[in-house]
């Protein structure tokens, strides 16, 4: 009596266990409303049970019971708790297999101790135990992956949807797994084998891909550092130039000095070299915008070493809504890639880079065109870069614009290649 007894309450525990694991898996909030409701619903499920005993036999109850427990359960989730159907079904899946582990624990205690009593207060008792470490260390981890992509959530589910299957074809509604046919007893491990594999092969992948991103994050932080200081040394070259302004008195002295003495000569290479200082360190003034101005001076000396002519069109106010360091790194890339891209051109009259600079509607309106002896291959509206660790700037440019919430497209036409932003 006492063993039926237990029993009985070994079953509706067993019942809790796989409904509260079950919402912990689907993500369902543990506030006081949702835990009285799922209460509510294990009270139904023990009451349909119950009756289903009385009417048909507990051996038909058992086969009926993904009709009368499992499949309403995942219509409760859907339609009251507002989970997906997929979510869903492989919480009660896995909720299903997890309740296998301390039934193995009962298993091994009514073998150890030769008592059916023991089988279920053992196993009472590890539910417990099983229902916080799944709580603490694991429900967490699993709503992520399910909720990562459709595509992980059906690997998840994959080895418990399997063992579902085949625990009630091979125990309930027949009994080959205990006449220890050959083909049930290697199904599970042959499809655990071929899920473990599955999960490595996804696994690389994923990791790869991670790896991948973490570089090319790596390298948009080395490119916005490298922003940061190439801004630094423009400012310290136009306070330098503000500096030699400010000292131009004493040159004045020393020519006066010089042509009191009739030194003519020495005035003359006095003021070549002077002449020759300040344009080194002297800003361009193509617009109203100080940080734009030192970037092009720069990039306008580089074209011109290299023989590019550079044509600059720029008409923009003092402030921009885009920070300086992300101004720089986008025009700093564009106006790399252009001159990198006309050096490479034999003939030095065909080196052309044309730059137009503007604003509208409070956006910065950016178009550069260079000369390109061959035409670059796009993947995903970007150009492709042939060198190892190279195209990295587009990228930069791509995401400083799409951060901002603008738009870019880089193109070729006419033999040359063309970047338009809005930002």
């Amino acid at each position: 009596m006492l063993v039926t007894v237990t029993g009985l309450i070994r079953f509706g525990f067993s019942l809790i266990f796989g409904v509260a694991v079950s919402a912990l898996f689907a993500g369902i909030d543990t506030t006081r409303k949702n835990n009285l409701s799922l209460g509510i619903i294990c009270a139904i499920f023990l009451l349909v049970q119950a009756l289903c005993w009385w009417l048909f036999g507990i051996e038909l109850t058992s086969k009926l019971y993904p009709v009368i427990t499992h499949l309403p359960l995942v219509f409760i989730f859907v339609l009251y708790y507002k989970r997906s159907w997929l979510i869903s079904a492989v919480s009660i899946l896995l909720a299903y297999l997890c309740c296998q582990a301390p039934r193995w624990v009962g298993f091994l205690m009514a073998g150890a101790l030769r008592s059916d009593l023991a089988d279920h207060v053992v196993y009472i008792a590890a539910v417990f135990l099983f229902y916080f470490l799944l709580k603490k260390y694991v429900a967490v981890s699993v709503r992520q992956l399910m909720e990562k992509s459709r595509g992980t959530c059906l690997l998840l589910g994959g080895v418990p949807f399997f063992y579902y299957i085949f625990d009630y074809v091979t125990t309930i509604y027949t009994d080959v797994l205990y006449r220890g046919t050959r083909w049930a007893v290697q199904f599970m491990p042959s499809i655990v084998s071929i899920f473990y594999f599955v999960f490595i092969i996804l696994y690389y992948a994923q990791a790869q891909k991670q790896s991948g991103l973490e570089r090319e994050r790596d390298m948009l932080d080395a490119q916005f550092r490298m922003a940061r200081t190439e801004i630094e040394s423009l400012r310290q070259m136009q306070q330098n130039a503000a500096a030699y302004r400010h000292d131009m008195r004493h040159h004045l002295a020393l020519l006066q000095a010089l042509a009191s003495k009739g030194q003519i000569e020495e005035i003359k290479d006095y003021l070549s070299t002077a002449q020759s200082d300040i344009d080194a360190i002297t800003p361009i003034r193509f617009c109203e915008n100080e940080t734009v101005n030192l970037i092009l001076s720069s990039f306008s000396a580089k074209a011109k070493n290299l023989g590019i002519t550079l044509t600059i069109d720029a008409i923009l106010p003092d402030t921009l809504a885009i920070s300086d360091t992300e101004l720089c790194s986008l025009l700093s890339n564009a106006l790399e890639n252009a001159v990198q891209a006309a050096k490479d051109i034999p003939k030095i009259e065909k080196r052309i880079v044309r730059l137009r600079l503007f604003s509208k509607n409070n956006k910065l309106c950016i178009d550069i065109r260079n000369i390109c002896q061959t035409e670059p291959r796009f993947h995903d509206g970007l150009p492709i870069s042939k060198g190892e660790g190279h195209g990295f700037g587009t990228k930069s440019m791509a995401y400083i614009v799409e951060k901002h919430g603008g738009v870019y497209r880089f193109s070729v036409q006419d033999g040359f290649f063309i970047f338009q932003a809005s930002v």
